[in-house]
Parts: C-alpha cells; structure tokens; sequence
C-alpha cells in the first residue's frame, strides 16, 4: 500500500541532502560541534527572517519557553496562564522554572487561546500569559498586552508559527517568543532544536546567559543557569531548510486551500468542520485540523490509519485531564471548548511536497470513514 504519511521527512530531506552533506563536512573539519560560526549565521539568518532583532539557539523549543519565562522573571511561587489547549510542553516549560500553570480555554474555532479568558486567569500571583500560536497561526498578543496589568509578561510559545504573522507583526516582535525547531515542525532540525526571540537586547542577553550555565564568558557564572545551546550540526541543517521555508510555507497554503475544496461537501453536509483562519493572520498551516462531527473521531483516525494515511491527532487530552496536571483541581466541564476540540479534532497529511492526487485520496478515505 502507498502510505502518505502525516509529514513527509524523507522528502523534505531530499531537497536539502546535498548541502547538509556539505555543511557537516565543514562542522566536522573545523570541530565547531556546540555553538560555532554555523550557529551564528543561523541565528541572524532567523532573526531576519522572523522580523525580530535576535535570535538565541538553544537545545529544545520546551528549554526556549522556559528560557523566556525565565528571562522575564517568572520563578517559584509565580503563576502563568495558558491554554488548556496545547502541547504538555507548554505547560512543563511553566513548571520547570517552579511557577504554576493556570489554564484558560481556548476560542471554539481556530483553538488558540481565548483572550478574554485569560484575562479572567489573571491573579494576583500571575507573572505572564503565554498565547499559544497553534497549528500555524498565531493567538492575539497585542490587543491581549495592552489590557494586562504591567507587571504581567506575554511570551508568546511560536513553536508551530514558524513564518506567520498577525496583522502583520511576527511572534517575539516588541515582545519576546520561543520557537521549536523538532524535525516535524515547518522548519524542522535532524534532531531536538530551538531558539528564543526577542526585540530586546537584554533579554536575549540573559537568555544566552542562562542556557550558557549563567554567562557567555568561559568560567564566568553571573546568573543561575544551565546547559541548552544549539550544535553546529543542526544549524546546518536549520540554514539549509530556512532558504527553503517562505517557499514551503507558500505550498502548505496552497495545499491548505486545496483541502478546503475538496472537503468543501463533506462540511456543507455537517461531518467535518473546516479549520477557521482568525482575522489578520497569515497563516502556515503547520497542521491542516478539522472537526469529526458525524463520526465517532477515534474510529476515524483508525480507518484511515489503516488505509496507509497518517491522520493524527493534537491533542487528544486537554492540559487539565492529563495525570500529569490532575493536581491542579480541575474536573471535566471545566474547559468545554479545549474538551469538546480534544473529542472530535484530527489532523489530515500536510506537507509542502504533498500531491493533489495524494490530497484527493485522503479526501476519499475520510468521506469513506465517515460513511462507515
């Protein structure tokens, strides 16, 4: 059976084989292994592409939220808001600097975090708000910034908003945002990478400072830190995919569009539900998501699993219903948007070298799922 997978690696690496061969080859001769002239390129290559006036490589997008968490001072005894919606990470980055998460609900279409809602969250031990920019397109951070109290800090999770925009500003423009560069993200590394980004050169200091075991200086520890610092070998492989990322964004959205047509019978009939676009965002559909509502989701997802097409689904447990976070008191009911997403969400195969032939024919094994 010919798989079409829910990202493509292979594809994406044959585009950029060639030059990563060649980019290792010169890491290797010059063992510039952590850190090195790759590194540094790459991170202004990526702040001039993100709009943002530095870019700081670290190890991990789950270290670059907690890097800046950290850089704007949240620690023990803070508390953040976030969505229930979102990856766990999001929420271990809060926990890991020693605060509490709060959680707020999401909007019922497009899933990104509910402004008014964490307003609501916000108390008086809140330190900041992280919107979350989900499957491709960003939350509300300006209008959300200027109705919290001054004490309180976005930084904003662009883990999956590589490339967007809302009304035209960038995530970490005028603010500060971390970013995952996990090999299945829209610019995606060979392995676990990440960066912060931020307008402020004190911040992507301190940043740099932390992640460096407290300094940049060898042997000079100005600040409690730790060890998240980006390889040459994955800036490598990030500088090669970035010369390629406006060109793959531009597909998925062709892609996405393409979606929207094919499916277009399958939601006027009320079985799926077509994912909404928020006003003022350019978006990158890191993830194409509609709602199962004429089917059980899970049985779908096997169907079509079973038929060789990699449909997923992110997530499929809300922050609060997960072990993990049961300590935070919150029961079923509590979130109904994030809940009732959780039930009925599902990721379709989207990738830039992804076929209209390959399209239609997980259109057909939906539309045949959802007969079944």
């Amino acid at each position: 059976m010919n798989q079409i997978p829910l990202v493509d690696l292979k594809a994406a690496h044959e585009e950029v084989a060639d030059e990563v061969r060649t980019g290792f080859e010169r890491v290797l001769a010059d063992t510039a292994f952590v850190g090195g002239e790759e590194v540094r390129r790459f991170e202004r290559e990526y702040a001039e592409f993100g709009d943002v006036a530095h870019c700081v490589g670290v190890a991990n997008g789950t270290d670059a939220l907690e890097l800046a968490l950290r850089a704007v001072g949240v620690g023990a005894g803070d508390e953040v808001v976030l969505p229930a919606n979102t990856f766990i990470a999001t929420a271990g980055a809060v926990s890991r600097t020693g605060a509490r998460p709060v959680l707020a609900d999401c909007l019922p279409d497009g899933y990104l975090l509910d402004p008014q809602a964490a307003l609501d969250a916000v108390g008086p031990a809140t330190r900041a708000v992280v919107p979350v920019h989900l499957y491709g397109q960003c939350a509300e951070v300006t209008g959300l910034a200027g109705r919290l109290p001054g004490r309180v800090r976005v930084v904003e999770d662009a883990a999956q908003s590589q490339g967007a925009t809302r009304d035209g500003r960038s995530p970490g423009s005028g603010g500060i945002a971390a970013t995952s560069f996990y090999p299945g993200k829209n610019l995606g590394a060979y392995g676990d990478a990440g960066a912060v980004l931020t307008d402020d050169e004190e911040l992507a200091g301190l940043v740099r400072a932390i992640a460096n075991h407290g300094g940049v200086a060898k042997y000079r520890h100005d600040v409690p830190g730790f060890n998240s610092r980006l390889d040459g070998l994955q800036a490598v492989v990030l500088r090669a995919k970035l010369a390629r990322l406006a060109g793959g964004n531009a597909a998925r959205r062709a892609a996405a569009a393409h979606y929207d047509t094919l499916l277009a019978d399958l939601a006027a009939a009320g079985r799926i539900v077509l994912p909404a676009t928020a006003a003022g965002n350019i978006h990158v559909w890191h993830l194409y998501v509609v709602q199962v509502t004429g089917a059980d989701r899970d049985d779908v997802v096997g169907k079509l699993n079973a038929e060789g097409i990699g449909a997923g689904v992110h997530y499929p447990a809300p922050v609060h219903l997960t072990p993990a976070y049961r300590h935070l008191g919150h029961t079923r009911g509590d979130f109904p948007n994030a809940e009732q997403a959780a039930e009925r969400i599902l990721s379709l195969p989207l990738y830039p070298q992804i076929t209209p032939d390959q399209q239609q024919r997980v259109v057909d094994a939906l539309a045949d799922a959802l007969r079944g």
